[in-house]
């Protein structure tokens, strides 16, 4: 039995063969229109989690700008 157009005889039942499609050669898919949409609503432990990543984006940025400022010399020289 021949499946491709290759020919290379297969020798597995149809039922157990599966075909990849390569995405460059499959038809493109139609993708959601999102202004129809409305806002997502967000549960408490999502909320948290996001002002929690906020809190630490915020604190990560002001260690890097204290040590940014230390090694130009602005905050003063500290005793080593």
């Amino acid at each position: 039995m021949f499946l491709n157009r290759h020919a290379i005889p297969v020798d597995i039942p149809e039922e157990k063969l599966f075909f990849v499609v390569h995405p460059l050669d499959d038809a493109p898919e139609q993708k959601l229109d999102t202004s129809r949409l409305g806002p997502m609503r967000l549960t408490r432990s999502v909320r948290f989690s996001l002002l929690t990543l906020r809190g630490y984006l915020i604190l990560m940025a002001m260690l890097v700008t204290y040590h940014v400022l230390d090694l130009a010399g602005v905050l003063g020289r500290h005793v080593r």
